[in-house]
């Protein structure tokens, strides 16, 4: 059995990495969707169309990172194995 603070340390390590994602997603989701409005049209998303647009990337990275545990390193969000 593993001991506790390793596992604690593990945990923490993991949920870091991937709220850390989670943030960045959306940060350059919303970001994309600015750009990519143009900037003649940049305003012509509403704020909340970009706030969901930017939600629904981060929800997604939000459901890899829980699913790379199983394939990657346990300690880390990413698929890749030495990460």
């Amino acid at each position: 059995m593993s001991d506790s603070p390793t596992l604690l340390k593990t945990v923490r390590t993991y949920a870091v990495d991937l709220v850390e994602r989670v943030l960045a997603t959306f940060v350059v989701a919303a970001a994309g969707v600015a750009l990519a409005a143009g900037p003649a049209d940049m305003f012509s998303a509403s704020f909340w169309e970009t706030v969901a647009a930017a939600g629904i990337a981060a929800a997604a990275s939000l459901v890899k990172g829980l699913l790379a545990k199983g394939i990657g390193s346990p300690q880390s969000a990413s698929t890749a194995p030495r990460v």
